[in-house]
């Protein structure tokens, strides 16, 4: 910032008649003290510079007024005082005081009324006033002094206007001399008052000169393009700079909501954001109103339909101060005397709102609310320019042929001429010349015996005896596992068979010892003992059934090959090893190199059709041979290889990269093929027959006007 311009130096020095020391110099304890006197006179001088040195600091006028007004009363020894400012209304306004309570000048209506009548005569013409104490006629007309102490006022002059008025309640009973030294030494200050409302004024020209020049940068920024997106990023980022706010975002208005285009700081808007979501819900209802909200610090008093969305949003945003102001379309040309936000709010086309926040400082302030409504004129204005430029119908061809202008010159017409008939020789030979018209496919690579290898009950890898690329037998160990659960049931089975064997026992000797006449039963009790000892024996069958499963299960913990085959899952011991697994998990790939191989490609799905007429048979009946397919390895990108195609897959997919697809197989003759390598990547062409080169060429841009403008019309 510009550093205040300085007026004409002050004398801070100030000579014995200008302190107010007379009143000092007579008190008790003072009169003949030479020293005292002059230690008072030093105080003064130094309380006199402290405020010399506040006119020139960039303070807000309250700092200054309390640190102004506090010195002048030490230094003056009053009761108290107050400075006054003119409103914007005109009034005068109070901006600081100090005990002006003491004054009374609020005991009755009169008094108030005389006291104001007083402010505003020096207000209106810059003077410096004693007023005695109870001075002036007793009339509400007449300005006076209704207070019983005296009263010490100066005009503080800027540029031969009064902007505030400096009053001193001093006590009454001084000498005359002492009285006027009070009035030439508040004169002085007022006029160091004065150099600090003027520095102010300089620094606020300065504030408001660079506000112009960000002004016209943001005007220049959102007019430099026609383009929607472009301008509505210019609003956000150019806003902020002008606004100086922490993020600005803009939101237009598509059919009965509101969607936010662009945030200020970010190169794309991620609409699934929570954040996002919120602040558009907030903003259709705002846009409802038709009235801007503003959100301070400490505000709660909102209508209910915009209380609730409001505290949602703020409680995902965390912002301090939230401003939504409503994007009108300009007004047309005036033919109405009615103000302009009257129009706004009856007919004119909503456009979107302008989202200001501060995530920290909560204070709103007139500048602040000044800045965002020219900011959001403005880019009303851009933003319906850039909205209807964008909606002009066959815009890119009637720039085009605006740029083209040149070929319909006399000079040009042989040259006109000529470039035509070679566009119409080349669009019928498009149509005229056949070309061979091949489908790009992407895939792999394979065997054609691969088998993978499952886990068949859950555990945890114990050992893993083959690697990668290693030949297998058919039933040669893969990997072990273990399972903590599996052999802790199966020991608990083991305790409750041994359990029922021991009862089982223990019942068959109590009916024997019955028998033998050792320890005669009772007939109830044989036959309950009887009973007892079927149901043990059936209890054993379970148990012994229960553990033939579990001995099954215990058997799956060894995985074996299916087949034999080649390990072609790439560290698979590193991959597995102490590793907990599922159920149905696939542990490795077992592929059988010494037999047929075979590609496997992912045929994008809008290429379909071009196979499937490829495919039809020949106009004489006869049917076509297989589709022969081109491919090369990214091994040896060098070589073409062929193939036929043995199979299509006749369920499309979503599959990666490639986006959704069907698989083809396609059959190789190995032996043509160079050092065969499991998953090798392959880009293959899958002849489809002869077409017009046009259609070969153009395919893609034919296919998307089919599928995106003319199945629309």
């Amino acid at each position: 910032m510009t550093p205040p311009a300085t007026g004409p130096s002050l004398d801070t020095s100030l000579s014995g008649s200008a302190l107010p020391l007379g009143s000092l110099a007579d008190a008790p304890g003072v009169r003949g003290e030479p020293l005292l006197v002059q230690e008072m006179k030093n105080e003064i001088r130094s309380l006199v510079q402290e405020i010399a040195t506040l006119a020139q600091a960039e303070i807000s006028h309250d700092t200054f007024a309390d640190s102004y007004l506090t010195r002048v009363i030490s230094a003056m020894g009053a009761i108290g005082g107050a400075i006054w400012v003119r409103g914007e209304t005109g009034k005068l306004k109070l901006l600081y005081q100090s005990n002006l309570e003491a004054g009374q000048f609020d005991a009755s209506p009169q008094s108030r009324t005389r006291h104001g009548l007083l402010l505003k005569k020096l207000m209106d013409s810059p003077q410096s006033l004693l007023v005695p104490p109870q001075a002036g006629a007793a009339s509400d007309s007449e300005a006076g002094n209704p207070s019983s102490l005296l009263l010490v006022l100066a005009s503080v002059v800027v540029e031969g206007e009064v902007v505030a008025v400096v009053e001193i309640l001093q006590r009454p009973g001084g000498a005359p001399t002492t009285q006027r030294g009070y009035l030439r030494f508040l004169v002085q200050m007022s006029d160091i008052a004065a150099e600090y409302f003027r520095n102010d004024r300089l620094r606020q020209l300065s504030v408001q000169k660079r506000r112009w020049n960000l002004l016209q940068q943001f005007v220049d920024a959102v007019h430099r393009s026609l383009d929607p997106r472009a301008t509505s990023y210019a609003v956000v980022n150019e806003g902020r700079r002008l606004i100086e706010c922490d993020r600005v975002s803009i939101a237009i208005q598509q059919g009965r909501r509101a969607q936010i285009e662009a945030v200020s700081g970010l190169d794309n808007v991620d609409r699934r954001a929570a954040e996002l979501s919120s602040l558009e819900r907030l903003i259709d209802v705002v846009l409802r109103t038709r009235e801007p909200l503003w959100h301070a610090a400490g505000a709660s008093e909102y209508p209910p339909e915009i209380e609730k969305p409001l505290d949602t949003y703020l409680d995902i945003s965390h912002a301090a101060l939230v401003a939504i102001v409503p994007l009108y379309a300009p007004a047309p040309i005036a033919t109405t005397d009615r103000p302009e936000q009257e129009i706004a709010k009856e007919s004119r086309q909503l456009l979107g709102a302008l989202v200001i926040e501060n995530l920290t400082s909560g204070k709103l302030d007139e500048s602040l609310r000044a800045t965002s409504l020219a900011v959001a004129h403005h880019a009303s204005s851009a933003l319906q320019n850039s909205q209807e430029h964008s909606q002009i119908l066959l815009l890119p061809l009637w720039k085009a042929l605006g740029r083209g202008g040149w070929i319909v010159r006399t000079r040009a017409i042989p040259k006109t001429i000529a470039v035509l008939a070679i566009f119409a020789a080349v669009v019928i030979a498009g149509f005229v010349i056949p070309a061979d018209f091949e489908v790009a496919a992407r895939g792999k690579l394979q065997p054609v015996e691969r088998r993978e290898v499952f886990a068949m009950i859950d555990g945890i890898v114990r050992e893993v005896p083959v690697r990668h690329g290693q030949l297998v037998e058919r039933g040669q160990p893969l990997a072990t596992l273990t399972s903590t659960d599996l052999e802790v049931e199966l020991a608990a089975l083991i305790g409750r068979q041994t359990t029922n064997q021991e009862q089982i026992a223990s019942h068959q000797r109590m009916l024997l010892d019955s028998g033998a006449m050792q320890a005669r039963l009772t007939p109830a009790d044989e036959n309950r003992i009887s009973g007892e000892l079927l149901q043990l024996k059936q209890e054993q069958d379970n148990i012994e059934r229960e553990i033939a499963l579990f001995r099954e299960k215990q058997e799956l913990l060894a995985i074996v090959a299916p087949q034999r085959g080649q390990v072609v899952t790439w560290k698979v011991e590193e991959v597995l090893l102490h590793r907990p697994v599922i159920r149905g998990q696939s542990l490795m790939t077992l592929a059988n190199p010494d037999g047929e191989w075979e590609l496997e490609l992912l045929v994008p799905e809008r290429r379909l059709l071009h196979i499937d007429d490829a495919q039809h048979q020949t106009p004489d009946g006869s049917s076509r041979p297989p589709l022969e397919v081109t491919f090369v390895l990214s091994s040896h990108p060098s070589q073409r290889f062929t193939g036929t195609m043995v199979e299509l897959e006749r369920t499309a997919e979503v599959r990666g990269e490639e986006g959704n697809c069907v698989l083809m197989r396609v059959a190789v003759n190995k032996s043509e093929l160079p050092l065969l390598q499991d998953q090798t990547t392959v880009t293959a062409k899958i002849y489809c027959g002869r077409q017009p080169i046009a259609r070969v060429w153009l395919c893609d841009l034919i296919e998307t006007v089919q599928s995106k403008i003319l199945f629309w019309l």
